[in-house]
């Protein structure tokens, strides 16, 4: 079958919100760069590849606009999301397994009120360091933060399932969605590091979705 592109946005309910990913279904055909290609037509901060796998239901690859990386949560939610929606798993509650760079995890699809829900299995997680010193004061000046924006004894370290970030933990009054990152500063943090993303969150009430 040939390729089909979707977009979808994963932890929402809602059109335009949430968490954007391309999914790719049917994508045995596609070469490498065909896979590169397409991930940076479409510019999401991922998109995933789905396809058949020997030892699991499905084998997916996960690429940036610039390379592929071993995994990605939203991406991850994306595709089964598409995977049962337009190939058809049911309504009832089904366990599937997926294969990707980071191994070989469990993946929860539960059926609601005529929709999906997406669980997924983290893998083992584990912490490096925490960053100090001139490290950790570049990585704040590069997300244009100060050292008052973060918690009080929080770490910034690289954490990882699968696919390591710069965990960064900020006061819940920050205002996170007006972050304005420079880019090409924290790309040279990242080639220093060995670590290609900073995943700057918080710990505030709220729904259990990026709805705002």
């Amino acid at each position: 079958m040939k390729p089909q592109i979707y977009h979808v946005d994963a932890f929402t309910g809602e059109p335009f919100r949430g968490n954007s990913a391309g999914v790719v279904l049917h994508a045995d055909t596609l070469s490498d760069a065909q896979m590169q290609l397409i991930a940076r037509e479409l510019r999401h901060s991922e998109t995933a590849f789905l396809l058949k796998s020997e030892e699991s239901d499905v084998r997916i690859r996960y690429f940036t606009p610039t390379v592929e990386v071993p995994i990605c949560g939203h991406a991850t939610v994306a595709a089964h999301y598409v995977r049962a929606t337009v190939l058809g798993l049911g309504l009832g509650n089904t366990t599937v397994w997926q294969t990707s760079l980071a191994g070989r995890h469990r993946v929860e699809i539960h059926a609601e009120h005529n929709d999906y829900r997406i669980t997924l299995e983290q893998g083992q997680p584990c912490f490096e360091p925490p960053l100090v010193g001139e490290i950790r004061a570049a990585i704040i000046t590069a997300l244009n933060l100060t050292e008052d924006d973060i918690v009080p004894g929080a770490p910034i370290q690289v954490a990882s399932t699968g696919h390591a970030k710069v965990m960064i933990l900020l006061k819940p009054d920050v205002d996170i969605d007006a972050l304005s990152p420079n880019l090409a500063a924290l790309t040279a943090i990242s080639q220093q590091i060995g670590c290609n993303g900073f995943f700057p969150f918080q710990i505030r009430p709220g729904k259990n979705e990026t709805d705002g």
